[in-house]
């Protein structure tokens, strides 16, 4: 409903107005750049469109939303209503348009709307779909394809182009008056803009120097040189003048010099194919010469990145069993937020497995009209179909990676809704799913995740031979249950027990389960080689390998095998599968470290992964090689202990500056970072340390630290490195602003640039560290 009248049918409704203001727009020069400023899907997008969030069943509120010249961020506002807030987004958080009802959102409540008028933006990290449904075809159209184009072209973006591109998008919002022109005192806003308490003195000292008309404003090309000195990169002049020389230019054999010092096998044939990629002015690239404009674009490109671009694709053995992995899991995986009273969404199983999630968790509650419901049992968390969640997993298991996805099945359905799901797996999923052991394959070993790809394995528990067939009530023996079982339940009835201490939740009418030791024939028979069982015991199980069999261990359980067998614990883990899951207790769905889980080989080690955190971190950082497929294979010490015994290594991280933070607190114009650099190992706990740089006062823009932090290491092949930038405070804690976490094996040497990411995982673009990396082997 708005203002108390029922809103019009979306279909019934006229085109937007051409225009939202009242006027055309002038495309910007960003969008100049991009070469889109006659396309007609911009055209649109500038002008204005109004559009309505679909977030319920009640009338949804039209909007005008309208993209600005910086061609990067989309503005809306209510349209009805006493008070209108100016709310934004950048497109460059876009993850991906979705046409029609191809989501959860619409397909629950756009059923008003025809699925031609509808499309849904995802979001980067951990922001909410924002589902749109237009007033015609034609408009969501242009919409569509004009954020594809956009997006294209914003990835598609150098980082030097990134950084001209948000500089200019910076000068837009300081210029109050929209004149194209820049005060003296628009100039001060926008250095508090961008993160930088420059003196006043000095600020108006530049601003003089590019005001060559003498009128007191800048624009054009006096806006341009003012940009350009601000982006200055004293410290990438100097290296380029320490292997230039006094003639400023780099020579192919001064160029492959560097790169040898960089640490790579760079030939003279290579130092020429450098300058062809990235020397900019035409008589240089002509004579195989390099300007400092060149030197930096190849130190921003992805050549200078700390990441081993190597590492950016499948590059591992991918043919060992599925044991000598460590396994992207995901615990929860349908909550969106807290496990006591979360939204639980078929939305959050496409986010994990978009983010590489290889092993996703499906809590399986008996539901009405026979079919089984997914959700935390006896809270407040939302239900959702087993059916629809098996549908997002067909449609996303296979997008991010072809390697298989295992569903970790916790069953509280009895045998009727058992074999539903069952039926329901096999219908949706058809041939993906893996029914039989592989042909050629000894049954009792565990396959490769190359023999296994496109597949997805089901973890449950499995009836014993010869139950094949449908023929009555079964159950497993109840004796082997005690261990695990036990300590479950124990947590169970303790995590119970404080959630119904809670107000809130005394009013709640769980489902009841099912007798949980009863297993359906028809469910049993899609387990494979993921065999749900209690732990055995380690002495047992290292007697008695059996592969196709794994348990599960809460992180106190496994801390507590860790602590007192950890080497039998890293034999088991070499024949068989482990999963590790959160302590059911944290009804805040906090994570713990996945780090030492790691070091003892188990191979599932499941995280909430929508509580973002330094855990989550860890877990992207781990799996951030490989080309992000969600498999990494474990260290030789790891597949074969005791192995033989790793070097010993130095680290070195020459912090040297960091540019373009971004502002925590953008309501207070005044408020600047006092930022510091801290670089933390995460390995083996002998390797555990972090050290940090002094914090620089109000510079978020450019601080330069020049500070060198040493690290020794016993076990560098499971040492994560995570770098953090925080904002210092005397009086409390200090804020977050940005980090980036990968393996230390993923770590190129030499002179780096380092691109932060947010705390739920999104990039900060344009803000970068940029470092100095020398490792020497002890």
């Amino acid at each position: 409903m708005i203002c108390g009248r029922k809103a019009r049918p979306a279909a019934e409704q006229p085109c937007s107005p051409s225009d939202g203001s009242g006027g055309p727009r002038r495309p910007g020069r960003a969008l100049k750049k991009m070469g889109l400023t006659e396309d007609e899907d911009i055209q649109r997008m500038l002008r204005g469109s109004l559009l309505r969030k679909i977030k319920s069943r009640r009338g949804p509120r039209e909007r005008l939303f309208r993209l600005q010249e910086d061609g990067a961020t989309i503005c809306f506002e209510g349209r009805f209503g006493r008070a209108r807030s100016q709310q934004s987004f950048s497109v460059m958080n876009i993850e991906g348009v979705r046409e029609g009802h191809q989501s959860e959102g619409l397909r629950k409540y756009g059923a008003d709307f025809p699925e031609r008028h509808c499309f849904t933006l995802v979001f980067k990290g951990k922001r909410k779909n924002l589902d749109l449904a237009a007033r015609c075809e034609e408009d969501a159209r242009h919409w569509v394809q004009g954020l594809t184009k956009l997006m294209g072209r914003l990835q598609a973006m150098s980082q030097p182009e990134k950084l001209d591109h948000w500089i200019h998008g910076v000068l837009q919002r300081a210029d109050r008056n929209k004149d194209n022109k820049m005060s003296f005192r628009e100039v001060k806003s926008m250095l508090r803009m961008i993160n930088i308490d420059m003196d006043d003195v000095y600020a108006y000292k530049l601003f003089k120097e590019c005001d060559r008309s003498g009128d007191e404003r800048l624009e054009g090309r006096e806006l341009e040189e003012f940009c350009r000195r601000l982006l200055r990169r004293p410290e990438l002049e100097e290296l380029f003048g320490r292997y230039s020389g006094e003639d400023r230019v780099l020579s192919a054999e001064e160029l492959r010099d560097f790169l040898r010092d960089q640490g790579e096998d760079a030939s003279l044939r290579q130092a020429c194919a450098v300058i062809r990629t990235y020397e900019l002015n035409e008589k240089a690239r002509q004579q195989d010469l390099m300007m400092l404009d060149g030197f930096m674009m190849y130190l921003l490109s992805a050549a200078g990145d700390i990441l081993n671009q190597e590492h950016t694709k499948v590059h591992q053995d991918m043919s060992q069993p599925l044991c000598h992995y460590f396994i992207s899991s995901s615990h929860n995986t349908y909550l969106t937020r807290n496990q006591i009273g979360g939204t639980s969404s078929t939305e959050a199983y496409v986010r994990a497995l978009m983010a590489g999630c290889r092993c996703v968790e499906l809590d399986c509650w008996e539901g009405s009209d026979g079919e089984p419901i997914v959700y935390h049992g006896h809270t407040l968390t939302s239900k959702i179909l087993f059916r629809d969640v098996i549908e997002s997993i067909r449609d996303y298991a296979f997008k991010q990676s072809p390697y298989p996805v295992i569903l970790s099945l916790e069953n509280h359905c009895g045998l009727e809704q058992q074999a539903t799901m069952a039926r329901h797996m096999k219908a949706i999923l058809g041939d993906m799913l893996l029914t039989q052991p592989l042909e050629g394959q000894d049954p009792h070993d565990l396959p490769s995740p190359e023999q296994l790809k496109g597949k997805v394995l089901v973890k449950g528990k499995k009836l014993p031979e010869p139950w094949h067939e449908p023929c009555g009530v079964t159950s497993l023996p109840d004796p082997e249950e005690e261990e695990e079982e036990e300590e479950e339940e124990e947590e169970k009835l303790q995590e119970r027990s404080s959630r119904q201490s809670l107000q809130s939740l005394q009013e709640i009418k769980p489902l009841q389960a099912k007798d949980a030791s009863q297993v359906a024939p028809e469910l049993s028979a899609v387990v494979v080689y993921c065999q749900a069982v209690p732990f055995p015991g380690l002495p047992h199980a290292l007697r008695h390998p059996r592969p196709c069999e794994m348990s599960s261990f809460s992180e106190r359980k496994a801390r507590k095998l860790i602590k007192q067998a950890g080497p039998a614990l890293v034999r088991y883990n070499t024949q068989q599968l482990s999963r590790v899951y959160p302590l059911g207790l944290k009804m805040n769905s906090s994570n713990y470290n996945p780090q030492e889980m790691w070091n003892a080989g188990c191979q599932l080690v499941a995280l909430n992964f929508q509580t973002p955190g330094y855990e989550m971190d860890l877990n992207a950082g781990r799996f951030l090689g490989n080309g992000r497929c969600g498999y990494v294979l474990k260290p030789p010490c790891l597949r074969s202990p005791p192995g033989e015994g790793t070097r010993h290594l130095a680290l070195h991280v020459r912090v040297i500056t960091a540019q373009q933070l971004p502002k925590l607190n953008r309501e207070k114009g005044s408020s600047i970072v006092d930022p510091f650099v801290r670089v933390e190992i995460h390995g083996v706990p002998a390797d555990c340390s972090k050290q940090q740089t002094h914090h620089k006062l109000n510079n978020g823009f450019n601080p330069r630290w020049e500070e060198t932090l040493s690290f020794q290491l016993r076990a560098p092949e499971l040492a994560l490195v995570r770098f953090v930038v925080e904002d210092y405070d005397s009086t409390s804690c200090n804020d977050f602003v940005g980090q980036f976490t990968l393996p230390l094996a993923s770590i190129r040497e030499g002179y780096r640039h380092i691109h932060l990411l947010s705390k739920d995982g999104a990039s900060l673009s344009p803000a970068t560290l940029f470092v100095h990396i020398r490792c020497k082997s002890l």
